[in-house]
This record gives C-alpha cells, structure tokens and sequence, in this order.
C-alpha cells in the first residue's frame, strides 16, 4: 500500500514522500530511504527496495531532498548539511504520524546523508548503504572542471548526466567542511556496494567499514550497477537489508484487541520467531527468549513471568499480611529461580521419576521485627495464592476457537 506524504522542513517548506506500508501483515518497523544525488525519490531502486522492505513488514518512506522531485525548494540552495535535516525532518514526521524509524537505507550519495543522520536520530537501530562515498566530497568529481568558475563567479549552471542544475560555491564549502566519524556510529551498520561500480569506487565502501564499529556487515552487489536500476539487484538488496535489520530493531507489538477481555490473550507471528505480545485486560506486555535459544530479547520468558507472578504474589500476601497485624515492615523484596531437578532427588515429591520443576523463593523482609515475626511472615508465604496453585493439581483444558 502506497500513501502521498507531505513533509515540512523546519524552515515550512514541504518535502514530498511516499510511504510503502504491508498490505497484508503487522508492520515490525519504520525506516526512511534517501536517494541519490541529483536524483528523486521516483528513481527505480528507491521505488523497488521501498517495496520489497514494505513485503517484509517494514515500512517505508522514501521522500525528495530540498528541490528535487514535488519537493519545494531551490535546488542551488541544498547541500550536504539541508540533505540531513531533510532526513530528520522526514523522520520526525513518521515519529509524530506513524513510529520514530528504526532503519535508515541510503543510495549513494543518500547513504553518505543517512549516516551523517543517524548521529541526530536516537530511534535509529540500523543503517543501510548501497554504493555510497566515503565522503560528501566525493561528490565534487562529478562537476570538477566547473570548480574554478564556481570558485570565481559563487555559482554556475552544471549539466550531471545531460540535466542542467544551478550550484553555489557554498555547497563545495559544505561537502567539504564535513569530517565523516563512522567509528562514533552508534547503530549497526550494513555496506552494500558492486566491484564494478564506476561512478564510486568500492575502495569507498572499504574506507566507510573499517572505520565503523561493530557490529557491521559488507554485503557485495557483484554485477549491480551503481544505480541499482535492475529489479532483480534491487530485490536482493531489500531481501538483504531486511533480514539484516531484523536483528536490530524492536518490532512493534502486534495488535490486539483494546477491549477489556476474559482471561489473557497471547499472539504471535511465525515471522517474529518468539517475540509475542500479551494483553491481560487493558494491559499489553512482550514476551520473548533469549537470542541464544533464537529469540530476540526483546522481553522476559514465559518462566520470567511465572516466577514474576509467584514472586510478585508472595510479597503482596506478606505485605498486606504485615498492614493488618501493624508490623514494622517497609518493604519484602522476593527473587525467584527456576530449574528443574530430578524426582528422586527431590525428598518430598509425590513423582518418583522423570523431572520436576522447582521453585526457590530468597524473601527479603526489611524491617523492625522480632525473630518469631519474621519466622510467622515466612510460614504466611506459603499461603501465596499463585504458591498454592502451583502446588496444587493442575488441570489445563484445550479449545479451539471460530
């Protein structure tokens, strides 16, 4: 699904953007996709790997820099510096309509704007380069014999690839006042780049990974051309960036109902391994395991939340036990672990083979009290409702629903 966006910079002029959404899935993320230089968000690759990211459950916006495509603006007034807040201005608009972007994908010269970028975006986890330069100056080769005249007059008309734009001799002030600092990246960063790109070296991409810190990714585009413009290339490289990013983002939680309902609801999705989302009542809480096991710790585990539910049972029993005898109590403080031991190993156990689950409650009682009060508190732990359901016969009954 495609929707026209309208984007207002910080001066009020609107940029124009296109936002891919899924058409049949949750989506797990938002990202931004800064095209080329001189280029639009139209160009073929944006247009593709927006909606290839889309199929994948993340969202995407793709959008025109300062006076390229139905964005507003003079072209010869842009630079380096207005490409990156056109960048926030456009992440700041899916923040306020949509979700913060959590993925910044850049082509070329967009790449070297999107990591510059990601330094003023705290919701970014991830970014995305496909044959982007080292450094914005690396864009002053396109136009280099104009550099005198640009030097002499303030501005000339430089025809790129046939098409007559208008620059100043303030935008090869900006390019080339920008030190680039990937080694102070915070995200994860993906390099996407072909051996046969002959508009920027792949010796670019080299310089951009080795100074970035992990974690990083090289992914080579072998016969791609520096556009992008096959559809089978750019469909590879969205299938690569968005299996990547995965690994980074926090996926939005699945919808569920708002109504209050009966009981609690659990949902998940085959495609977010063992991220799932609960909702008991109004309240909606993640759960998750740990990478380890292949989930994305994203919350605690189910076991988190059966020894949160004993734990959290076994200090409001004490307290609440403590407010009605008028004890000196300030606060009780349970930690919870979990394994499992062998029957045999186990004294008191009716199972005499197999395994049993085992639960060690360490309660703290901060407090004035006496040795028999303290003593009573811990035999009135016992009488924890959850404590009791767990000991008790359990019986879980199975239903399908329509």
């Amino acid at each position: 699904m495609k929707t026209d966006v309208q984007i207002q910079r910080h001066d009020d002029q609107t940029l124009s953007g296109v936002l891919h959404s899924p058409d049949d899935q949750p989506i797990l993320a938002y990202a931004l996709f800064a095209h080329c230089f001189t280029c639009t968000k139209s160009i073929k690759a944006a247009v593709y790997i927006s909606e290839y990211l889309a199929q994948q459950g993340i969202a995407t916006l793709r959008f025109d820099f300062l006076g390229l495509g139905r964005s507003e603006g003079d072209f010869a007034e842009s630079n380096f510096s207005t490409g990156i807040q056109d960048t926030i201005s456009a992440a700041r608009y899916l923040e306020e309509h949509y979700q913060a972007p959590q993925l910044l994908v850049g082509h070329s010269f967009g790449g070297t704007v999107a990591l510059a970028a990601a330094a003023h975006l705290s919701s970014v986890k991830a970014v995305a380069t496909i044959g982007a330069p080292a450094s914005p100056e690396h864009i002053l080769k396109a136009f280099s014999d104009h550099l005198d005249r640009l030097k002499n007059e303030g501005r000339a008309v430089i025809p790129l690839a046939g098409v007559p734009f208008e620059f100043k001799q303030a935008f090869v002030d900006d390019v080339t006042a920008y030190l680039p600092d990937y080694g102070a990246l915070k995200a994860a960063i993906l390099v996407m780049h072909s051996p046969l790109d002959d508009t920027v070296s792949i010796d670019d991409a080299t310089k951009i990974f080795v100074q970035a810190k992990h974690p990083k990714n090289f992914i080579s585009l072998d016969e791609a051309t520096h556009l992008l413009s096959g559809q089978n290339d750019a469909a590879f490289a969205a299938d690569i960036i968005g299996h990547w990013a995965k690994r980074y983002i926090s996926p939005i939680p699945v919808e569920v109902e708002q109504q209050p309902i009966n009981g609690i609801r659990v949902e998940g999705r085959t495609d977010q391994a063992f991220y799932t989302v609960a909702q008991a009542g109004h309240h909606r809480f993640i759960i998750d395991e740990p990478e380890r096991v292949g989930g994305s710790d994203k919350g605690p585990t189910p076991y988190d939340y059966l020894g949160a539910a004993l734990g959290a049972c076994t200090s409001m029993t004490l307290n609440m036990y403590a407010r009605r005898k008028k004890l000196a109590v300030d606060s009780v403080s349970v930690r919870v672990e979990h394994d499992r031991i062998h029957a045999q190993d186990c004294d008191d156990c009716e199972k005499n083979d197999g395994k049993v689950d085992r639960f060690i409650r360490f309660i703290e009682i901060a407090g004035d009290l006496t040795k028999a009060q303290r003593q009573r508190m811990m035999e009135i732990a016992d009488l924890c409702p959850v404590h009791k359901t767990l000991e008790n016969e359990i019986k879980i009954e199975t239903m399908p629903t329509h």
